[in-house]
């Protein structure tokens, strides 16, 4: 059996950083910790490890879109619940992070 190579393109790490940062955001504000809980931390982890592994690397789009669900159900769950949170107040922690984030719709692409 071959062991696939883990991605850590520049796209893979920004995803990395964006995800990290509103299990963050999440977690201070739902949780009220100033560190990451053991559940977030879990999480975020979780997420990380996704992200190396995805088999589309670099070329990859949101994970929403994507054909192959990889998350197990319930942190996919857990995830969806993370994103809707923190998507605006990501906003205003790190603006230029987040607007670079938002996708492109493929209608509007030219």
């Amino acid at each position: 059996m071959t062991k696939r190579q883990l991605n850590d393109g520049p796209k893979i790490r920004k995803e990395k950083e964006i995800v990290s940062k509103m299990i963050r955001i999440y977690c201070k504000k739902k949780h009220h910790q100033k560190v990451i809980c053991e559940e977030c931390q879990d999480l975020n982890d979780y997420a990380i490890k996704r992200l190396s592994l995805c088999k589309f690397g670099e070329k990859k789009t949101a994970c929403a879109n994507c054909p192959i669900h990889c998350y197990k159900q319930d942190y996919r769950q857990k995830i969806k619940d993370v994103m809707r949170f923190s998507g605006p107040w990501i906003l205003l922690y790190h603006p230029i992070e987040s607007i670079k984030h938002i996708p492109i719709p493929v209608k509007s692409r030219k």
